[in-house]
């Protein structure tokens, strides 16, 4: 039985992770309160953030804006995006 949590990004009850994806609290709650899908897309904006502002994951403080803009996506909040960026057409 797959476990479901009520998305804090989608507010809507969806199939949540099947474990926390950071140790401690942080890792927690999203663990409690993020679902697959909300994870799956940050993990998108995340990449494109990481390549458009040349992020360096070995760097305290490009760690720290990644955590806060990750913060914000989930609360629903603006959030930095990558420049120039125009999803494909559907």
């Amino acid at each position: 039985m797959t476990r479901t949590v009520m998305c804090r990004k989608y507010k809507e009850e969806l199939p949540g992770l099947e474990r926390p994806p950071y140790p401690g609290a942080k890792g927690q709650d999203i663990f409690e309160n993020i679902s697959q899908k909300a994870w799956a897309d940050w993990q998108k904006e995340q990449t494109m953030l990481i390549n458009e502002k040349r992020l360096n994951m070995m760097n305290g403080e490009d760690r720290k804006f990644l955590q806060g803009e990750m913060d914000k996506y989930f609360s629903g909040e603006d959030y930095a995006k990558a420049e120039g960026y125009v999803p494909p057409a559907q």
